[in-house]
């Protein structure tokens, strides 16, 4: 065999010329064909979405997957490979509905049921040559003349007969976990979905810190014996999800104190827990660190100063099982609430910021969700059944909380969600703020 000679190296032109070659004499279909018979090894490419312009990512990703049928195909292997399109998605409904200046209730009032689904597919198909261009010159050999398509009858009806498969195997169960969810879209987000671009933006919201008053007959020895209401202070920057707690968590390691000192707004005297290293962040501005009680002693409502001191030190693992009243008592969980609003811990707590106290919520936070579930007892989540006796949150699906909030029922969680001009003056952030 002779092979040629290159000098000054041109790597486009090669390419150029091996992409001929392998057009002109359909090596892809021959590598398919000459091997009928022999042991299939079938490919199914995980499709991308044609609604967008390939990326560099995609390059690099067809890359990889090429190496595997190829690597077959020298082994003799009858290797079919099926090109794919994903036309399913948030992110396609959005963009066509942006485009048409609709919303989801507007389907089947100003558009069709029917005009939209030809919106959407029309939409999801829009790049599909500049991928097949694509396709070709990284020489990528997938079956593009006959892909799979998500919205086909064909391709849904064998998921649907798959699924029942794994059913009637019984490996299928039902379970809860904690998905990101978009109101407006009134659907479940995937990962894919979090990260297309724009999805976070920095935003200026709401934070609240949070007093959570101990039960007495729960307090351990060496907190019992203060002369006053214990709270733990716990900081959030989702105040919207407050009525929703049944836990506050610590850190098992980190160091706790019991804070002596004056309500900065009521005036009264406080004991509050929080992280030792965060003391210096909540205690800061108009506080100062008093020498002894005669500071106590002599302040008043309208002194400039309030005087804190530090009384009492632990581990988290020390105030593990301490209960405490409901912060919003509305409405408590259908499902043991007896196990509902105590400390327990986790391990993903922080001091970096905050009071070193996380506020819990495990209908709404995956982490909130694990520690629950780990406690013992376990820490049941804020569900209450509806007028069909099933669990739901205090949150509907359109964003809005339930009618068991009293004030709060029927209002949006976020201002963000209401139409152009309608959102109150204060959010349910801030209502809830105050109410606290």
């Amino acid at each position: 065999m002779k092979f040629a000679e290159y000098r000054g190296l041109d790597l486009p032109k090669v390419s150029e010329e091996i992409l001929n070659f392998w057009k002109e004499n359909d090596v892809f279909e021959k590598s398919v064909s000459t091997r009928e018979g022999k042991e299939s090894y079938v490919f199914y490419e995980g499709p991308p979405s044609a609604n967008g312009m390939p990326g560099i990512h995609h390059v690099m990703a067809r890359t990889i997957k090429d190496i595997f049928p190829r690597y077959k195909t020298m082994k003799g292997h009858q290797v079919k490979r099926k090109a794919g399109w994903d036309t399913h998605g948030l992110p396609i409904e959005i963009g066509v509905e942006k485009e048409l200046g609709i919303t989801k209730e507007d389907i089947g009032k100003k558009i069709s049921v029917e005009e939209y689904n030809a919106a959407c597919k029309k939409a999801v198909m829009r790049y599909t040559d500049v991928w097949n261009e694509m396709t070709e010159k990284i020489g990528y050999w997938v079956d593009m003349d006959d892909p799979y398509i998500t919205y086909k009858s064909k391709y849904m009806e064998s998921v649907w007969w798959l699924l029942k498969q794994i059913y009637d195997k019984g490996l299928l169960y039902k379970g809860y976990t904690i998905q990101p969810y978009s109101p407006k879209a009134g659907t479940g987000l995937s990962s894919h979905e979090l990260n297309q671009p724009g999805t976070y933006q920095d935003v200026t919201d709401t934070t609240v810190t949070a007093q959570f008053k101990a039960k007495k007959d729960s307090l351990p020895d060496f907190l019992s014996e203060v002369d006053g209401d214990i709270y733990f202070l716990a900081w959030t920057t989702t105040p919207w999800t407050l009525p929703s707690n049944t836990a506050l968590t610590v850190g098992p390691k980190i160091d706790y104190v019991l804070v002596r000192s004056f309500n900065q707004y009521t005036f009264e005297p406080s004991y509050v827990v929080l992280a030792k290293s965060l003391v210096g962040k909540q205690f800061s501005g108009k506080f100062f660190e008093a020498e002894g009680n005669e500071d106590f002693e002599n302040y008043t409502a309208t002194a400039k100063k309030i005087p804190y001191q530090i009384i009492a030190e632990a581990k988290g693992a020390d105030l593990v099982g301490i209960e405490y009243e409901q912060l919003i008592d509305y409405v408590q969980p259908y499902q043991n609430p007896e196990n509902a609003f105590r400390v327990i811990a986790g391990d993903f707590v922080t001091t970096e910021d905050g009071t070193g106290i996380v506020h819990t919520a495990p209908t709404f936070g995956a982490d909130d969700a694990f520690v629950a579930k780990q406690a013992k007892p376990e820490v049941p989540p804020m569900l209450v059944l509806d007028e069909n006796k099933n669990p739901v949150p205090l949150v509907d699906l359109q964003g809005k909380f339930r009618p068991e909030l009293k004030e709060f029922g029927g209002r949006y969680v976020k201002n963000e969600y209401y139409d152009q001009g309608e959102a109150p003056e204060r959010s349910v952030d801030v209502e809830i703020a105050i109410k606290l």
